[in-house]
């Protein structure tokens, strides 16, 4: 019994988790439910806590170097203080809210390359290593959200990429953001390198943060020209709002100069 005691500290027989989600599909704003499932090793064990959250796949800056951190964020405890006899069946159900500025990883059916969401689920195991347990999660965009890509790509904006990057904007409630990269329409391509778009979402609406990387010449370099629009849920009629996105773009270029 020792040596199988041992071999569970170092997780050989030792109890598993299984998460599995009602629905694999959300959007932010919304809310993950199912079930924790907790099986019985080898061993009887005392669990001390069992913690589910959301985690995303982040880019981080320091200098030179770049690299890519998992952030835990909406995390919950859904169980605490039970014991775990070899073979048992524990579940356990949670509904773990949406933040509305999580990171969509998917548009237009597409999966965003590089953009990960899943729900983390960890066991706290005196003297155990936590297996742990991870389930990816489509985050799809809230109808604004989407209409607002769509408004762009009828005004020639090309998506070329998303990212979510470690940091705050003003009006982030999260460390860490997304940005949609659209590269411009061919009457633009020798002034503009691309337009950064970032929502910053919540239940009143969504403001949403254009940010323009201007091309440098021969004796300047390229600077960033930031601008916001902030837009209500219901604002998604595609004529309405494509008039709209277009003034907030040129309005932004003009303040650099870049001509139509």
């Amino acid at each position: 019994m020792a040596l199988r005691d041992l071999m569970a500290r170092f997780g050989a027989g030792a109890a598993s988790v299984d998460t599995v989600l009602d629905r694999d599909a959300v959007q932010p704003g919304g809310s993950v439910t199912g079930r924790v499932v907790v099986l019985g090793g080898s061993v009887a064990q005392q669990v001390d806590e069992v913690v589910v959250g959301l985690e995303a796949r982040v880019e981080v800056e320091s200098g030179d170097h770049e690299w890519r951190e998992d952030v835990v964020f909406g995390a919950q405890t859904v169980g605490t203080g039970f014991h775990v006899e070899p073979g048992s069946r524990t579940e356990l159900p949670f509904a773990v809210a949406v933040p509305w500025q999580t990171p969509v990883t998917a548009l237009g059916g597409w999966h965003l390359r590089g953009v990960r969401v899943g729900v983390r689920t960890r066991l706290a195991i005196a003297g155990a290593v936590d297996p742990g347990d991870l389930d990816p999660v489509t985050v799809v965009p809230l109808p604004v959200q989407h209409a607002v890509v769509e408004a762009l790509g009828g005004l020639g904006w090309r998506f070329t990429h998303g990212d979510v990057e470690k940091g705050r904007l003003r009006g982030s409630d999260l460390p860490f953001y997304q940005e949609l990269e659209f590269r411009p329409p061919s009457s633009l391509a020798r002034k503009v390198n691309e337009l950064e778009v970032t929502f910053l979402a919540d239940p009143r609406g969504v403001e949403v943060v254009l940010e323009a990387d201007r091309r440098g010449g021969l004796l300047s370099e390229g600077r960033d020209v930031v601008s916001r629009l902030r837009l209500g849920h219901d604002q998604t009629d595609p004529v309405r709002l494509r008039a709209t996105v277009d003034a907030a773009v040129r309005e932004l270029g003009a303040r650099r100069g870049w001509g139509w």
